[in-house]
């Protein structure tokens, strides 16, 4: 099927009509209990692992091992285009699954000692993530089959800030119970988070446009497309980046400034109200600038945030730069994911922007190793100088994704 049939077939037959702010607030509080778990697992699980005695090398290896379900989940993806279950559709039934593991796991992980029990802790935390991947994948194919082009920058902002106000109530909240109440009820919290979206989960009469209704294993000769492979690499260069430079901020504010638990998590729900600026904006940039321009703010924002976090010479410091850094995160994450979804063929739907966010979720796995590695090598501050000249490797990518558009055209 040539590209301009696949753009007829994703337009759909008319708006979403009354439906529509019913699907951006689900996707919304979908993504903010994805959000929840995310972020404590990519910005504060690492202060949990070091308070019971690991090393950042620990960290960085568990977080590479937990997060491989994403990388993963292509497979997820080409099960929920294919196979309707139990009678409820390709997509809510999974995402009920995927948020009921997520939500039991989280019950029991706070009695494993990761120090005492670290593979049995280590399991149960790559089961969580087999759930959210799950949950995650469905959602997106879901978003694809109901979402018309000229609106997946809006929907992509309601997911960008939902997960991030999610991750911005999580660490506000994770700090402090940490430090006053326990960790157990850390988890606990995690676990009621999870099950937010149930009641309009539980609503949802699922359908799938024409073009996402009939799956077509030729569709995958998409990623034939230097388009595709450009923006697949682009994916892994953008989450090694910005995850790993996450990753860093909590552990290398402890080392530098020694700050308390509590502080940690304020700082973790300043950078989260960066990420839902950045989301709200990279949405608005995309509509009024476009992807090209985008793409270069977002690139050009990385590259001021990431040396001034190693340059910060106080703990006054840390809330501007830290929360500029959530923007460039935010509008990065927003940029990547509205592109991905304009490369996505609608027919195989979530298998193909599972396959795009694998690439991405490559790069979170590889730059939280790395930079977990290099902290410990040679100190938090030439890690994030280190990952601000990585971010140049977006150019290249950057490139030849938008001058293979504009010769197509």
């Amino acid at each position: 099927m040539k590209e301009a049939q696949i753009r007829a077939l994703h337009q759909p037959s008319g708006p979403l009509s009354g439906r529509e702010a019913w699907h951006y607030t689900l996707f919304g509080l979908l993504y903010f209990s994805q959000g929840a778990i995310l972020g404590y697992f990519t910005a504060l699980n690492a202060l949990y692992l070091l308070s019971r005695g690991l090393g950042m090398t620990d960290v960085g290896i568990f977080a590479a091992i937990v997060l491989l379900p994403h990388i993963l989940k292509i497979f997820l993806g080409m099960l929920s285009d294919n196979v309707p279950l139990l009678g409820l559709g390709h997509r809510k039934p999974y995402i009920l699954i995927g948020t009921g593991m997520q939500a039991l796991c989280l019950l029991i992980l706070p009695f494993l000692d990761p120090a005492a029990y670290y593979r049995g802790f280590v399991a149960l935390a790559f089961v969580i993530q087999i759930g959210m991947a799950l949950s995650d994948t469905c959602t997106d194919g879901f978003a694809v089959d109901v979402t018309p082009p000229e609106k997946q920058g809006t929907v992509q902002s309601f997911m960008v800030g939902g997960r991030a106000l999610g991750m911005l109530i999580t660490a506000s909240l994770v700090g402090w119970l940490a430090e006053h109440v326990s960790w157990t009820a850390v988890f606990w919290l995690l676990a009621g988070f999870t099950l937010l979206p149930l009641p309009l989960l539980l609503t949802l009469h699922e359908f799938r446009h024409v073009a996402t209704a009939a799956f077509d294993w030729g569709a995958f000769r998409a990623f034939r497309r230097h388009s595709v492979l450009a923006l697949s690499l682009l994916g892994i260069v953008i989450f090694l980046v910005i995850a790993g430079a996450n990753q860093n901020v909590n552990p290398f504010l402890q080392a530098e400034f020694d700050i308390p638990l509590t502080v940690a998590g304020y700082v973790t729900t300043v950078w989260a109200l960066g990420v839902v600026l950045g989301g709200l904006g990279g949405g608005w940039l995309l509509r009024r600038w476009g992807d090209r321009q985008t793409a270069h703010v977002a690139l050009a924002l990385v590259l001021l945030t990431l040396p001034l976090l190693a340059l910060t010479p106080s703990p006054a410091w840390i809330w501007p730069f830290v929360i500029l850094f959530g923007v460039a995160y935010g509008t990065y994450q927003t940029f990547y994911f509205t592109l991905a979804m304009r490369h996505t063929d609608p027919r195989i739907a979530a298998s193909m922007f599972a396959i795009l966010m694998a690439f991405t979720n490559v790069g979170l796995g590889a730059g939280m190793a790395l930079s977990g590695t290099l902290a410990d090598l040679v100190g938090f501050r030439p890690t994030f100088l280190i990952l601000a000249a990585l971010n140049l490797l977006a150019l290249p990518p950057l490139r030849a994704i938008f001058g293979l558009r504009q010769n197509s055209a």
